[in-house]
């Protein structure tokens, strides 16, 4: 796997679940430095049970003890309010981290990249991780109470 000096993910991060982990996990082991953007409370309110999503302070703690717990470094995470985020701003950005879901995100920042003159980002890619019900372990199915973070069906 290529190493790159400064990479991007970015997310909601709701319910810090073995996706979330997964594509953190795949920036920090491909990038030296890893910028995450974390979206804002307004950039979530067409989300899909938006009214039960965290509120920023609470998904922003959960990163930072995730990072703590995983020996993370090299990172700093800043607010976005939009689905480019800073990534067209941030010339010196190698590469960017997506799921097979957010994919076209990618193409999309590296437009708005092009679009100011800046090189497009490698595109590293990740699969999504399952859960036990067979769809992809997801925030929205979380807040729903269908699945644990874990992708395990939730008891009734």
């Amino acid at each position: 796997m290529k190493r790159y000096r400064k990479v991007v993910v970015g997310g909601t991060f709701d319910r810090l679940h073995l996706g979330h982990k997964a594509l953190l996990r795949k920036a920090f082991e491909v990038g030296k430095y890893v910028y995450i953007g974390l979206t804002s409370d307004e950039m979530i309110k067409n989300k899909p049970y938006a009214e039960r999503v965290l509120p920023y302070e609470l998904r922003l703690r959960d990163l930072l003890k995730f990072f703590e717990i995983n020996g993370y470094r090299s990172y700093r995470i800043i607010k976005i309010h939009s689905a480019i985020g800073f990534a067209d701003r941030i010339k010196s950005l190698d590469a960017i981290v997506v799921s097979e879901e957010t994919y076209k995100g990618a193409l999309l920042v590296n437009r708005a990249r092009e679009e100011k003159g800046l090189k497009p980002l490698d595109i590293v890619v990740i699969k999504l991780i399952k859960s036990k019900l067979g769809d992809k372990i997801s925030s929205s199915l979380i807040r729903a109470g269908l699945i644990d973070p874990f992708g395990n069906p939730k008891r009734w």
